[in-house]
């Protein structure tokens, strides 16, 4: 108290100035329209540019929730389209049959660990088994191949990224229906190679690449990138064929895990049919 006291004698002359000067433009404002409407619109300009601060904040802050809703949505978008159905017409129908039948399912995950430096590269996803994650399923995003899930927790998967020396994808040039694999060549995270593609084909520069669909990981015609160059080298029959990927994998977040849900059939008629062959 002593201290306030002291406080207000030692300064009383400013604060009886701030006071009058308080009260003198009270009495402006309220005495004249002009005065009043120039004080409230630079008032309401001050709140304004308040409230779109707090506002720009708050968005930010709730971005990655955006992001997250926004790739599930997707997620959903995908389910439904015609590359995720297997169309099963037949000349036999019944009241439960359907002209289309679910090969797809996707599954949103973020990423939460990820390398680009290195030659042999892999990711680490938010999601595991126990969200229907297994091992030998696809991952990509809206942009195209990411890689393949090699080893899952309960709570996490890892996967292979299409930067690994051991990665080799089934690829197809759009173009002319060629089929390819591709590999990485270990040095550049931008750059891919399609590999085995017969050097009397003609391809051009900026022709597209998509997975071929002949594997059971990876639905047909995701996005793999555009033909920056192509050579053949001596005494070669095939070209070496340098593509730009259409994924940025130093930039990674939301992915899709991708479930072929007729993986199983797929495998097992494959194994019998080779028993078959072998007896």
């Amino acid at each position: 108290m002593r201290n306030l006291l002291a406080f207000i004698i030692r300064y009383h002359f400013l604060l009886l100035f701030l006071l009058f000067e308080s009260l003198a433009m009270v009495l402006l404002v309220n005495s004249t329209y002009y005065q009043r409407s120039i004080l409230q619109t630079a008032g309401n300009s001050m709140t304004g540019r308040f409230y779109s601060s707090v506002s720009n904040i708050s968005e930010y802050l709730k971005l990655r929730r955006t992001n997250e809703l926004l790739a599930n949505e997707n997620a959903m978008l995908r389910q439904m389209k015609g590359i995720s159905f297997l169309k099963t017409d037949t000349n036999t129908f019944w009241v439960k049959d359907t002209l289309y039948k679910q090969q797809y399912r996707y599954i949103v995950c973020r990423v939460i660990n990820n390398t680009v430096g290195k030659r042999n590269n892999y990711i680490m996803l938010n999601k595991g088994s126990r969200h229907g994650i297994s091992k030998d399923m696809a991952v990509i995003t809206s942009n195209g191949v990411v890689g393949t899930v090699v080893n899952v927790s309960e709570d996490f998967s890892w996967v292979m990224s299409v930067l690994n020396k051991q990665t080799k994808i089934s690829g197809r040039i759009i173009k002319n229906n060629q089929m390819g694999t591709v590999v990485w060549n270990g040095m550049d995270h931008t750059i891919g190679t399609l590999t085995d593609i017969p050097a009397h084909v003609k391809i051009a520069k900026g022709d597209t690449i998509t997975t071929s669909g002949f594997s059971y990981i990876f639905p047909a015609n995701i996005m793999l990138g555009t033909i920056q160059d192509f050579r053949v080298e001596q005494g070669e029959h095939f070209y070496v064929i340098p593509f730009k990927f259409s994924v940025d994998f130093n930039s990674l977040d939301y992915v899709y895990v991708v479930k072929n849900l007729l993986k199983d059939q797929q495998e097992q008629l494959e194994k019998s049919t080779e028993v078959k062959g072998n007896e």
